[in-house]
């Protein structure tokens, strides 16, 4: 170990050189995929040690990205469809996500929930709504938790309440019909007001994004990476960074 620390050392560095001629995305999203095969490829008795050893990571995530001067971060912690697992691993994974979001707040992220906040349990909800009250507005980094989140639910969640709000004014759906555009929509989208997605990354090798940020990911470039989550290092960060960066983006073309 000792002597692959310093080759290591002098390859972050290198890294980080070719990152300084380059663009830095200003929003980053990334799917935290790997944390049970991480837990039984380490020898752990149980689903929920990985779980735990993935919630640490992020914050050396937060850390990463806040140094090299990223705006906003959006990690996924637990899907809508992952709301169907067994107790026996949603209640712990749940926990375990409720003490992150306390910590997100101890240490002053700001923090924003994103998802179907409905769908979770009271104790979950409440510590996302109460963490982004203590949060907003802190400086530096925007940290998106999300959480009950499907992409295609914000999509809907989005156009009920365009629906919601439009007719609290009195628009026929007719009228609304005939001046619907992209721009009313992405007014209701969980991440309003915020850049789209840059770059988008997923860990433990699975190469799609089962929803994530559907409508957001249309210009984002993808990077999907072989690592467990838990096992993700800063060197393999930069490597993401490094490759967002020697692409041509087209956006659309």
């Amino acid at each position: 170990m000792g002597l692959r620390d310093p080759l290591y050392w002098l390859y972050e560095r290198r890294l980080e050189r070719d990152l300084s001629s380059r663009e830095m995305p200003r929003h980053v999203g990334v799917v935290l995929d790997g944390n049970r095969r991480w837990a039984r490829s380490s020898g752990k008795q149980a689903a929920e040690e990985g779980h735990r050893a993935g919630a640490d990571k992020i914050f050396e995530l937060l850390r990463w990205c806040d140094e090299l001067g990223v705006q906003v971060v959006t990690i996924w912690m637990l899907s809508t469809d992952n709301m169907s697992r067994d107790e026996s691993e949603l209640g712990p994974l749940l926990r375990i996500i409720e003490r992150t979001v306390e910590r997100l707040r101890s240490e002053g992220w700001n923090t924003r929930p994103v998802g179907a906040l409905d769908v979770l349990p009271d104790s979950t909800a409440r510590a996302l709504k109460e963490t982004e009250a203590a949060t907003f507005g802190n400086p530096g980094l925007v940290v998106n938790v999300a959480v009950g989140y499907g992409g295609r639910r914000e999509i809907a969640d989005a156009v009920r309440s365009l629906l919601h709000e439009e007719a609290a004014k009195g628009t026929g759906v007719r009228e609304l019909a005939e001046r619907l555009d992209i721009e009313d929509i992405a007014r209701h989208l969980y991440t309003r007001g915020q850049p789209d997605p840059d770059l988008l990354i997923r860990t433990s090798g699975e190469q799609r994004l089962s929803g994530f940020m559907l409508w957001q990911s249309v210009h984002s470039e993808f990077y999907f990476c072989e690592v467990h989550w838990p096992a993700f290092r800063r060197v393999d960060f930069l490597r993401a960074l490094r490759s967002y960066g020697a692409r041509n983006r087209r956006f659309g073309s």
